[in-house]
Formats: structure tokens, C-alpha cells, sequence
């Protein structure tokens, strides 16, 4: 829903795909939490966020392109998960080829953890 204000999608590897082995102690329920309580957090700061979570390709470019077609942002964050897992390198291209052929005004973000996603959008929103 757009509110008028500055608004924000945040694109992610849905945490039932992620390979969390990097992340010792987490569960996909956990991340799928932090996730949620970043959402919250960026609302928390006055923006309107979406949140967009993809597969690991099957579906994702669609996903992302549906997203980025239901209307204008101001910044997409494109999540950790999705840039650092080397094998996951080709669908990164492909969602930032997303963002810049359907959404070439927005600014980029990008967090490092589940955690700082609020953050890296505020970072941006907030110029």
C-alpha cells in the first residue's frame, strides 16, 4: 500500500531457501523473525515498507518484477542473503538487473545481517 510517503521494498532470500550454515544457532523461523521485526522498525522510522521474499530462482524474478511493478519506491534493500552465498550470484544480477530496468530512480540498500535491514533502508529514506 503506498501512504504517500517515502516507501521502501526490502527483497530477500525467503529463510526456508537460505543455507544458514553461516549463521550457527539460527533456524529459518528466527530469521523469518528478525525479518519481521526489521519491517516493523522501518515503519517504526515513518516509511512505508513492503517486504518481498523470493525462492532461490524457480520464481524469484517474478516475484521481484511484481513487486517492483505494483508501484514507485524510493529505495529497494536487497538483502545479504542474496548477495553473499556465491552460488547465489547469478540471481543477484538478475534482481539488480530488476531494480534498474523497472525502478531506475530508487536508491539501493543493502544490509549485512537480518538484523540491520532498518538501517540500511533509513540510511537512504532519510536523504
Amino acid at each position: 500500500m503506498d501512504a504517500g510517503g517515502p516507501g521502501a521494498v526490502a527483497i530477500g532470500l525467503d529463510p526456508a531457501f537460505a543455507d544458514l550454515s553461516a549463521l550457527p544457532g539460527f533456524t529459518p523461523d528466527m530469521v523469518r523473525t528478525y525479518l519481521e521485526t526489521q519491517i516493523n522498525r522501518v515503519r517504526e522510522f515513518g516509511y512505508d515498507v513492503e517486504s518481498c521474499l523470493v525462492d532461490r530462482g524457480e520464481t524469484a524474478e517474478t516475484v521481484v518484477e511484481a513487486a517492483l511493478r505494483s508501484r514507485s519506491f524510493d529505495c529497494v534493500v536487497i538483502g545479504a542473503g542474496l548477495r553473499e552465498p556465491p552460488e547465489l550470484l547469478l540471481l543477484f544480477e538478475k534482481i539488480i538487473n530488476l531494480v534498474h530496468q523497472l525502478a531506475p530512480q530508487t536508491r539501493l540498500a543493502f544490509n549485512s545481517s537480518p538484523t540491520d535491514t532498518a538501517e540500511a533502508a533509513h540510511r537512504w529514506l532519510s536523504q
